[in-house]
């Protein structure tokens, strides 16, 4: 039996105009055979989860440089919620504090990727995540 592919929304929410390391991420998991979207710069979170309804992802990835994360991450959790997609895994990564993230992940982003983390590293948090998701087994 195959594996289904898992599909991967890469997005840069709010007035970020710097993406390399959003391209590198996205490069990563689509080499490492997820199906991988690039919705590109200065995307709203409406825009972000729009496409995440449309391209029937498995998980977001948000990358954010701008210091709006607080404000930014949390609005793209409340729309997926009122979608009806709270099983899509979102995770960031990007500058952020390390005092903002205890509230982030109690908001639902299931893992945050600072400057320098392995490609490797996050190519293994989406897998098992997805793979948990889909084995039905709670998050942790």
């Amino acid at each position: 039996m195959t594996e289904e592919k898992i599909r991967i929304l890469i997005a840069k929410p709010g007035l970020d105009g710097h993406d390399r390391g959003a391209k590198v991420i996205a490069r990563a998991l689509r080499d490492a055979g997820m199906e991988v979207i690039y919705t590109g710069l200065r995307q709203t979170p409406e825009m972000i989860v729009e496409a995440a309804l449309q391209e029937d992802v498995d998980a977001i990835g948000l990358s954010i440089l701008s210091g709006a994360h607080m404000t930014l991450f949390p609005r793209v959790i409340q729309l997926l919620k009122e979608k009806g997609l709270d099983d899509v895994l979102v995770f960031g990564g990007g500058i952020i504090p390390d005092q903002d993230v205890p509230e982030l992940k109690r908001l639902g982003v299931r893992g945050i990727f600072g400057p320098g983390t392995s490609t490797d590293t996050i190519v293994e948090f989406v897998r098992e995540e997805i793979r948990r998701h889909r084995a039905g087994e709670p998050r942790q």
